[in-house]
């Protein structure tokens, strides 16, 4: 005769609950993050050419942030690869539909593209869009480079 104690049961019963409570909890918050996605300005430097005594950069920008915008300039800072400030420009990216993506390019005259070594977004100089809350353009802002140039902010 095989005598069971209840104790051994509960714990059991307990520490399978436990695991099966750990096992769900990541696929919820992946559901609540598949759901949804923050909204986002991406823009990405995605390349840097001589150009006729100028470096040209082009950029890939994507407007997720759930309105088209009808104007984005940027305060930019191009920074030497010692980190010197070479100088203080705004990109006017100018109007970007939502969920589009968009390449704008900007000549900057007289900098050899080897001598840039950062681009900095030191701000937002413009953002207009309907319904936008103020700030959505800096706050969302995702920055990435393809080049050797970085772009940071």
């Amino acid at each position: 005769m095989t005598v069971t104690r209840p104790g051994r049961f509960r714990l059991a019963a307990s520490l399978l609950a436990a695991l099966a409570t750990a096992l769900a909890l990541p696929a919820a918050a992946q559901d609540t993050e598949d759901a949804a996605p923050e909204p986002a300005l991406s823009v990405e430097l995605n390349a840097a050419d001589a150009v006729e005594g100028s470096c040209r950069l082009t950029f890939l920008v994507r407007n997720d942030l759930g309105a088209d915008l009808s104007s984005l300039a940027l305060e930019t800072v191009v920074l030497t690869g010692d980190g010197a400030v070479e100088r203080l420009t705004l990109f006017d990216f100018r109007e970007l539909p939502q969920d589009r993506p968009r390449v704008r390019q900007f000549d900057l005259a007289g900098l050899d593209c080897a001598d840039a070594g950062q681009v900095l977004i030191n701000g937002v100089s413009s953002c207009d869009g309907a319904g936008l809350e103020p700030g959505a353009c800096m706050a969302g802002l995702a920055l990435s480079s393809r080049t050797e140039i970085g772009l940071i902010g």
